[in-house]
C-alpha cells in the first residue's frame, strides 16, 4: 500500500471513530426518564431479569433489575450484533455443537 493510500485509511478510520463518539454522546444525552422498560416474559418483578427500553432511531437502553441506575446504551447497530451473535451462541456458556465454540475452561 503507497502511502496516500495509507493516509487515505488512516483519514477513514479517524472519521469512523468521530461518528461513533458522535453517537454514543448523542445517545447518552437522550432523556430517557419516561421510558418504558421491558423484560423477558414470565419474569416477576422480584426476580433479577435484564431489562431493556427501545429508543428514537433503532437504539436500546439496558439494565439490571437489581441496579436500574446504571443504564447501558447501544446504538441500532451494536444492539444488532448483540441479537445476531446472541441468536447465533456466541455467548453461550457452554458451546453449541452449531457453532464451533471453544469451551472457556
Amino acid at each position: 500500500m503507497t502511502e496516500a493510500q495509507d493516509d487515505k485509511v488512516d483519514a477513514q478510520v479517524e472519521d469512523v471513530k468521530a461518528r461513533k463518539e458522535r453517537e454514543r454522546d448523542e445517545l447518552y444525552a437522550l432523556d430517557i426518564s419516561g421510558v418504558e422498560w421491558h423484560c423477558a416474559p414470565g419474569t416477576e418483578k422480584h426476580e433479577e431479569r435484564v431489562e431493556i427500553a427501545y429508543l428514537p432511531g433503532g437504539a436500546v437502553a439496558m439494565r439490571s433489575s437489581l441496579d436500574p441506575d446504571t443504564v447501558l446504551r447501544y446504538t441500532e447497530a451494536e444492539w444488532r450484533a448483540f441479537v445476531l451473535g446472541a441468536r447465533d451462541g456466541e455467548f453461550d456458556l457452554e458451546p453449541a455443537p452449531h457453532n464451533g465454540g471453544v469451551s472457556a475452561e
